[in-house]
């Protein structure tokens, strides 16, 4: 175990700071520190010495993972970590944002573009909060939070699904989420595309997602979609690009974002699709089953 954690640790040591974000970490150690600092300047500060550059560990046993801060497993080979976090509390408002990254992929092209995606969105975020907290006056304060993380939907030999979420408060709250689902063994991104022989498949998920939000409604009066025809922002259909995973149990979960399909206190919402409804349409069952 020892020994794990020591190549744990050196391996880590050699995973290089993106260049921005340690610019600002230099820039926070070398200042000195002033009596009356300007608010925004304060809270540029504040965050690059929050900024934790704090688990690019990698998973090589339940046991080591334990050890190393409950990183969640993923596979011997194929490792999720946590690559980067921000942390920042200022003016009443906080964000936490947690990156992920893929490792032990062989196709680096395909690596390397989730990572740079993944970090670039989490850079955004970041960036749009410390420059709210900017704007605000001396004294006024922000009422803003921001959690964004990631969670490992589905992993087994044969795909790998990874959900990155973004939950916000301000005047209001809202989710949103993103997906990716990756053939372990092929290496290769699916799309919703390539799950099917042509593009039936949108027409006869769309309407058994309309059936769905039909019967939920009939049976709790609290469920509100926008699913009716005579409503102008009724839910017509999805598309090529539509949210989507494939869950443990090998079915197609069809995800959409807070006000996507229904009102905001719906919050985001998920329809299961029965394969027996796509059974025809599917180019195989190797992955929806």
């Amino acid at each position: 175990m020892e020994k794990k954690l020591k190549g744990l640790r050196e391996e880590y040591l050699k995973i290089p700071i993106p260049k921005e974000l340690n610019d600002v970490v230099q820039e926070a150690l070398n200042e000195k520190p002033r009596k009356k600092p300007r608010v925004g300047r304060n809270i540029l500060v504040s965050a690059a010495a929050a900024l934790l550059i704090v688990t690019a560990s990698v998973n090589i046993s339940p046991a080591a993972a334990k050890a190393m801060s409950d990183i969640p497993i993923v596979e011997k080979v194929i490792k999720v970590i946590t690559f980067v976090e921000w942390k920042e509390e200022a003016n009443n408002s906080s964000a936490v944002i947690k990156t992920p990254a893929i490792s032990g992929l062989e196709n680096k092209q395909l690596e390397d573009s989730l990572n740079d995606k993944y970090l670039s969105e989490s850079k955004q975020l970041y960036k749009e909060f410390t420059d709210s907290m900017a704007k605000l006056k001396e004294g006024e304060k922000g009422y803003i939070s921001v959690e964004s993380g990631y969670v490992i939907l589905t992993d087994n030999e044969t795909i790998l699904s990874v959900q990155r979420y973004t939950d916000t408060i301000s005047a209001s709250s809202s989710t949103e989420s993103q997906f990716d689902t990756v053939d372990k063994k092929n290496e290769v991104l699916l799309t919703l595309n390539s799950l099917f022989k042509d593009d039936r498949y949108l027409q006869v998920i769309s309407e058994n997602i309309k059936e769905q939000m039909k019967r939920q409604m009939a049976e709790d009066p609290e469920k509100i979609y926008w699913v009716e025809d005579n409503d102008l922002t009724a839910f017509k259909g999805i598309d090529e690009n539509q949210n989507f995973y494939i869950n443990e149990d090998g079915k197609l979960v069809i995800a959409f974002n807070s006000y996507e399909a229904a009102p905001g206190y719906m919050g985001a919402v998920e329809f299961v699709i029965p394969t027996k409804v796509l059974s025809d349409l599917l180019v195989g069952d190797q992955y929806i089953h």
